[in-house]
């Protein structure tokens, strides 16, 4: 059973970073958004910054914090004995959870662009989506859908 928990809290550390960060991409549809007509209008976009996206985690980040404490517990409990092995196992599970989390939060990170675009109406807006293909400032760019459903392509 001892060799059979490092695998399971690995493997829950891997499950940990599984967000679904697709969707965040101009290039992907959900699949309400198939076979509807959307809004198309053209702009140039006028500013570009490099940001990150963070995606939510489906678990709420419980299996990073879960799987961290597991591994954390389980290095703790290799230290000492008696007391002390308990205070380092205790330890171990504090500082694997804090840990755990941490790295579930870098993986559900996505980088992404902010662009301010000036639609030919005259109109500012500001569109941030998936890092998946390289815009450029003064670049003509077609902009499909509306409100939430907006993304960017290449015009």
């Amino acid at each position: 059973m001892k060799r059979l928990l490092p695998v399971l809290a690995l493997g829950v550390l891997t499950l940990a970073g599984c967000a679904n960060t697709s969707p965040y991409g101009g290039d992907v549809y959900r699949g309400s958004q198939a076979q509807t007509g959307q809004q198309v209008t053209f702009g140039t976009i006028t500013a570009l910054r490099q940001v990150q996206i963070q995606a939510d985690s489906p678990t709420g980040n419980l299996l990073g914090t879960a799987g961290g404490a597991v591994i954390g517990g389980l290095l703790g409990n290799q230290v000492g004995g008696g007391s002390g092995r308990r205070l380092a196992t205790a330890a171990g599970a504090i500082g694997g959870g804090v840990a755990g989390s941490r790295v579930e939060d870098a993986t559900n990170r996505v980088r992404a662009w902010e662009m301010e675009i000036r639609r030919d109406d005259g109109q500012n807006i500001v569109v941030v989506q998936k890092a998946d293909r390289d815009f450029q400032t003064g670049q003509r760019v077609r902009l499909i859908g509306s409100g939430g459903n907006l993304s960017v392509a290449p015009y």
